[in-house]
């Protein structure tokens, strides 16, 4: 029974059931907790009553790609141009700018031709983002991929959850529409199919092959969703993966495309994490179909990708600021006026979020007056997430019970865990699932908030927590190494 006043027209029962269905770990139940251990230790210790003191003195906020969060330092270009387009009669006196505040001119230049552009950072611009910033993420992927790209097929969004969510809106035309999506997977996309009341056809990565894509396993799970009533639209590929951080092979990109195209799906390309690769290189799915085109002239002529990109991730770390874009290859036209018309209805993306993107995807060039500091910020940034990553791995490898892949990419390691029986017991008394009571007790015990791998998706009788290395130095590596020795002592034999 609800506890709402029966004064209010809304109570948990009334709401829309789908909502109420739909679930969020990575900003789940922990991370709410973490939030509160954040404010309380900003009001300083002891706190009141004593016993609530807390046995750690800061809050890491590993569950989720934040890096600005956790002290990645902004590129000084972006901020810099930022700053002029937010308060354009600071561009009344250059001379201050450069000599006083060391502004270099192509800084001044961007910021003038970005107001040129858009007027003013906080007016409307055109709902599908504004057409000059369109055409340099045109201008990127051609560059990028070897191919043209055509302005008028992209749209510049609120960060890549927005694309998703318009994507999927389009897409989900009934209950019985399916999607397929990986597992592990980013819970935006099970989230939205709850909210669409719409179907997840889930299939399984590899975790043997370094949580690649297993095509035999994708077509089995396509065709029990198919003998089950689900009417199959799209496949989601998160490339590099979220939670697994895995790069996929250009043959494996390949082997997708083939399907989808078998199959007549629409592929949705996440691949905000593209520049985030250590091992082996990135390969797009606008190029793996491309490359098909030509080589089978007419085979893939009506296959549809929409990929997504944002400045959340890669050395860009700007998550605040909302900004990113999708581009839509082989659509046909009237489905793409109806996604014009649904991203309208939001009226516009964020413009100061649409200049950054414009300076993501065309960052100061070797020559330019800005080019060598943004040069080193970017590969210190770079340079540090790989340290980082292969430091937290090297911890794991160590650690009773834990079992890790080789970083290969995005911001995340996703190790598998083995807990003692005694564990798991204890989590069942607590109606916790068992990942789900490790990450608990590690966040009480260290103040690191990690997302446990249940809320990603796993195989069955696997336990998995995701962590991101985007945290600045190691120390706090060693606090889960101490507190995981403490908790297979604890619960041992």
């Amino acid at each position: 029974m609800s506890t709402t006043t029966a004064l209010r027209s809304l109570n948990i029962e009334n709401i829309n059931p789908h909502v109420r269905e739909a679930q969020y770990g990575v900003r789940g139940e922990l991370a709410q907790r973490s939030e509160k251990y954040r404010a309380q230790l900003k009001k300083g210790h002891p706190p009141t009553p004593p016993e609530d003191t807390l046995p750690f003195d800061q809050v890491i906020s590993a569950n989720i790609g934040n890096p600005q969060q956790l002290d990645q330092k902004p590129i000084t270009f972006f901020r810099q141009v930022l700053s002029l387009v937010e308060y354009p009669p600071l561009l009344e006196n250059e001379e201050v700018l450069r000599n006083g505040l060391g502004y270099k001119q192509d800084v001044i230049d961007r910021a003038k031709w970005l107001l040129s552009e858009v007027k003013s950072v906080g007016a409307y611009s055109a709902s599908q983002g504004a057409p000059a910033i369109r055409e340099s993420v045109a201008r990127y992927i051609e560059k990028r991929d070897g191919y043209p790209s055509d302005p008028a097929n992209i749209f510049l969004s609120a960060g890549a959850s927005s694309g998703v969510n318009t994507l999927m809106n389009v897409i989900c035309s009934s209950p019985q529409t399916g999607i397929l999506v990986p597992i592990p997977q980013y819970p935006l996309y099970t989230a939205t199919l709850a909210v669409l009341n719409a179907r997840l056809v889930p299939y399984y990565l590899e975790e043997s092959r370094a949580w690649g894509t297993n095509l035999q396993t994708i077509k089995e799970s396509y065709q029990k969703a198919k003998s089950e009533g689900t009417d199959v639209r799209a496949i989601v590929v998160i490339n590099p993966g979220n939670p697994t951080g895995a790069t996929l092979t250009a043959e494996d990109v390949r082997g997708v495309l083939d399907f989808a195209a078998e199959q007549k799906l629409v592929v949705l390309a996440d691949e905000v994490y593209q520049t985030n690769v250590f091992i082996g290189s990135f390969t797009s799915f606008k190029k793996g179909l491309r490359d098909l085109q030509r080589e089978t002239p007419g085979k893939y002529d009506n296959l549809e990708v929409a990929s997504l990109n944002s400045i959340s991730k890669g050395m860009v770390g700007e998550c605040g600021h909302r900004g990113g874009y999708f581009e839509l290859t082989g659509f046909d036209p009237k489905v793409a006026e109806q996604i014009y018309k649904f991203v309208s209805i939001m009226l516009c993306p964020p413009v100061i979020g649409q200049c950054l993107v414009e300076m993501q995807v065309n960052p100061p060039k070797e020559g330019d007056p800005s080019y060598p500091l943004y040069k080193q910020e970017y590969d210190a940034i770079a340079q540090g997430l790989e340290a980082r990553a292969n430091a937290l791995y090297k911890e794991f490898e160590k650690m009773e019970g834990v079992e890790c892949q080789s970083p290969q990419g995005s911001m995340y390691l996703f190790p598998t865990i083995h807990l003692p029986r005694k564990a798991i017991e204890a989590a069942q008394q607590q109606n916790r699932k068992p990942d789900n009571f490790y990450c608990s007790r590690l966040l009480d015990a260290t103040g690191i908030c990690v997302v446990p791998g249940s809320d990603f998706g796993q195989k069955e009788g696997t336990l998995h927590f995701r962590t991101t290395f985007l945290a600045p130095g190691t120390e706090w590596v060693g606090k889960i190494t101490e507190f995981h020795k403490g908790f297979m002592d604890e619960f041992r034999g």
